[in-house]
């Protein structure tokens, strides 16, 4: 499993690329598929689209059972709401054997069939998100996802308030598509319950893409911002601060040694 980060070849790491180029397919969500196309030209290509994950996984684990090197691609990283948890997921399932890469150690099983499996980390979204920025994330956040696809929007609900009450920065995934066009508003609303209008809160849609775009709003606008699926949202806490073109919020190290 390979995190493929933002999406510019400059920010895939060695070990992903090196893996991509001696796979023998590659599996993975036809967006991700296509970012990748210079590295993976002469491969076999497993590409789905939206909803059809478990199927991508499937043909992915019936390829390396036939004893083929296979690639699953995850945008960002590989195990941050991504495909990684579902391959053992499924394997689990399945009962099958998997060796860690560099283990010999095989994990016991009920099924003789195994997989060497390695999870390759990338940039996630909130990190090359957060760096575009500035540095927002520089004291303790929490990660939410607005899509309640998988996840009961109640459930989002309680992690929200909670996040809020905890005063934690907030990294939001998922903000908006276009059949989900009311979950951001309800967030906001949510949030100020315990955040000033004014918190700044900073959104970032295809971080390190050509089409790449950094703004940076307050809490009381932020349902209007220009979002959609390939958008990340940090808002900030009661520190966080807007200067200049850039978000930060303080650790506390000038408070601390009084410099």
């Amino acid at each position: 499993m390979i995190g493929t980060g933002p999406g510019d070849i400059n920010h895939i790491s060695k070990r992903a690329i090196d893996l991509l180029k001696a796979s023998d397919c590659v599996a993975g969500y036809t967006t991700y598929i296509d970012l990748i196309t210079d590295i993976i030209k002469d491969k076999t290509i497993i590409s789905t689209g939206m909803k059809r994950e478990v199927d991508r996984v499937e043909m992915a684990i019936a390829e390396a059972l036939k004893g083929k090197a296979c690639a699953i691609v995850s945008g960002g990283d590989a195990g941050i709401y991504a495909m990684a948890g579902l391959v053992f997921e499924i394997c689990q399932k399945r009962g099958l054997q998997l060796i860690r890469h560099g283990d010999a150690k095989i994990v016991e099983s009920t099924s003789k069939q195994s997989i060497e499996i390695e999870v390759v980390p990338g940039i996630p979204a909130l990190a090359a998100g957060a760096s575009l920025l500035g540095a927002p994330l520089t004291h303790d956040f929490a990660v939410i996802s607005l899509s309640d696809l998988l996840t009961p929007w109640d459930k989002i609900e309680k992690r929200l308030l909670a996040a809020a009450s905890a005063d934690f920065v907030i990294a939001i995934y998922n903000p908006k598509s276009k059949k989900r066009d009311w979950q951001l508003t309800r967030a906001k609303e949510l949030i100020l319950t315990h955040r000033k209008e004014d918190t700044p809160v900073g959104v970032v849609t295809s971080a390190m893409r050509e089409d790449q775009k950094i703004t940076i709003t307050t809490l009381k606008e932020m349902d209007i911002a220009d979002v959609g699926m390939q958008t990340i949202l940090i808002v900030g806490n009661d520190s966080s601060l807007h200067y200049l073109d850039f978000m930060f919020t303080p650790r506390g190290y000038l408070e601390k040694y009084e410099i």
